[in-house]
């Protein structure tokens, strides 16, 4: 059972009521096994509505477990529960879960670790430890409020005061080195890092200063095994690594900062830390004269060369079953816009640049939730008016998407718009990121489905020339992409999960503005490849 409660949490040397679960900061471990059926009760003990999303979990015919609000469900209200019941199957590796509710998840999230079936093993030598490493973003405010503020302004919310690793800021904040994350390690021992960004807003660099890092998995999928000094992940994305303890017996940090590639845009430049820590350098051992430990240096805040690289090591470790005859053929810009001030609005309500107020779309489409019902319950129930099937195949206007773009253009239409797919069709998407504003590298999500990103580059997606880049053999299978600045991304999965499924940048700032838009995949052949009837205990709006 999980209780959303307010509890105070205390840092950067101050208290905060801050939403936790269980009152647990960060949130409760869950480990299963793959083929393991959950069943997870939330009772909302907070003030605010919530719900819990499964990140990355395909929750095949579950959909009403998925947990997106006004999406699959409506929110628990306060004071209410819900019991979330979904099986995991095929998925091995590292997720996570967290609220998917306004900005909940700055602090309502944790690990869900997935180790192979009884009898089964990792098809990589077993580590002797393992360790998760919840790198977030905390605020020395309500989120909520930030939140809110920003909604009520039109600007952008202000940024975080700190990030995290396991909850605790690091040794480079005030008050905050006695609590200080430390990682313990043996020489001569490999151990297993299981690396989520649950930051709200903010790609992060992650390195530990002098140990290589060996690339096992990412999203509960096998990669094939690569080794680097960083690490770069979006929010939303996890990445297993194996880590020897192979260097003098000492004390070395493990940091994260930020990865910030939107241009004149503030962001939070800060850096967490925690200790990984050699048995013999421990305080017990050395009666607390322990050494200080060694600082790794971390890429620039801007420096994409490092965030190709990397994300172009990444290969599935078996051959991939991608599909080939495309049945659809999506083309999605996806970016930042600016509305002009609504005539009724007073000054104060426009303070995004030039008296504007900032928002976002996805093939000029600014996605908005319904508000009386779920989009599933809706489509389940044939609630007319709750939205509509139009979401566009491609631009309304093909423009050059990252050169300079015209002001007619930063305006998208709001919209409630889903995009029909038959069950079992196989789907491409190109994923076009747009300088409207700023270019920004967007970690893109998919709920319901993994996906093959089969090609990745820069500027403007050209099919005559980039089709040759297509990686069908071995791409690497993902959750969540980091579309690159600038640049695209082309992505393919097979609509085998029946339901409505959102996709979104998992930016949640974004979210907020609109980046978003959601697939309606409709119900095939018989009981197999049809939703499930929605539980009784479904909270409704």
């Amino acid at each position: 059972m999980k209780q959303i409660q307010a509890t105070k949490v205390k840092r950067l040397c101050k208290t905060h009521n801050t939403i936790t679960v269980n009152g647990m900061f960060p949130g409760p471990t869950l480990e299963i096994k793959n083929g393991d059926t959950l069943e997870v009760q939330v009772v909302n003990k907070a003030r605010y509505n919530v719900t819990i999303h499964w990140h990355g979990v395909r929750q095949m015919r579950t959909g009403w477990a998925d947990g997106p609000e006004f999406v699959t469900q409506c929110p628990i209200r306060p004071g209410g529960s819900y019991t979330y019941r979904f099986t995991v199957q095929g998925q091995e590796g590292t997720l996570w879960w967290h609220a998917h509710s306004s900005w909940l998840r700055a602090t309502v999230y944790g690990a869900l670790i997935i180790r192979p079936r009884e009898g089964k093993s990792y098809p990589f030598p077993k580590p002797k430890r393992e360790t998760p490493i919840l790198l977030g973003e905390w605020w020395d405010a309500n989120p909520i409020d930030v939140v809110r503020e920003a909604t009520r302004t039109g600007a952008a919310p202000n940024v975080s005061d700190a990030y995290t690793i396991n909850a605790q800021p690091g040794d480079l904040y005030i008050c905050s080195s006695k609590e200080t994350t430390v990682v313990p390690i043996d020489s001569g021992e490999t151990n297993l890092l299981r690396v989520i960004n649950a930051a709200l807003n903010q790609p992060l660099f992650f390195k530990v200063a002098n140990h290589k890092l060996t690339v096992v998995g990412a999203d509960a999928s096998y990669t094939k095994p690569f080794t680097t000094s960083v690490l770069m992940l979006g929010p939303g994305q996890t990445t297993d690594v194996l880590i020897r303890g192979d260097q003098p017996p000492s004390r070395y940090y493990m940091a994260a900062r930020a990865y910030q590639s939107a241009q004149n845009a503030p962001f939070d430049n800060t850096t967490t830390t925690a200790i990984l820590e050699y048995k013999s350098a421990s305080c017990a051992a050395k009666k607390c004269n322990a050494p200080t430990p060694i600082m790794p240096s971390l890429p620039g805040y801007n420096d994409t060369n490092t965030v190709t690289a990397f994300s172009q090591s990444f290969r599935s470790r078996e051959k991939a079953e991608v599909p080939t005859d495309i049945d659809e053929s999506l083309f999605f810009t996806i970016g930042l816009g600016l509305n002009n001030c609504p005539p009724n609005f007073q000054k104060r309500r426009c303070q995004g640049p030039n008296g504007t107020r900032f928002t976002a779309s996805m093939n000029n489409v600014s996605f908005v939730l319904p508000r009386n019902f779920s989009l599933l319950q809706a489509h389940q129930q044939g609630i007319p008016g709750v939205f509509t099937t139009d979401f566009p195949a491609n631009p309304p206007l093909k423009f050059d998407y990252t050169g300079n773009v015209s002001r007619s253009l930063f305006q998208p239409v709001p919209g409630t718009k889903l995009y029909k797919l038959k069950y079992g069709s196989r789907v491409q998407i190109v994923l076009q990121d747009t300088s409207i504003v700023t270019p920004e590298n967007h970690p893109i999500h998919l709920h319901g489905y993994d996906f093959y990103i089969i090609a990745q580059g820069f500027g403007n997606f050209d099919p005559k020339k980039d089709t040759s880049k297509f990686n069908l053999v071995d791409p690497p299978m993902r959750n969540t992409v980091g579309v690159p600045v600038n640049g695209w991304a082309v992505i393919r999965f097979v609509a085998d999960n029946p339901g409505v499924w959102i996709m979104h940048c998992h930016l949640d700032v974004h979210i907020n503005w609109g980046l978003a838009m959601a697939f309606l995949v409709e119900n095939g052949v018989g009981e197999l490849q049809t939703i499930q009837t929605p539980p009784p205990d479904l909270p409704i709006c």
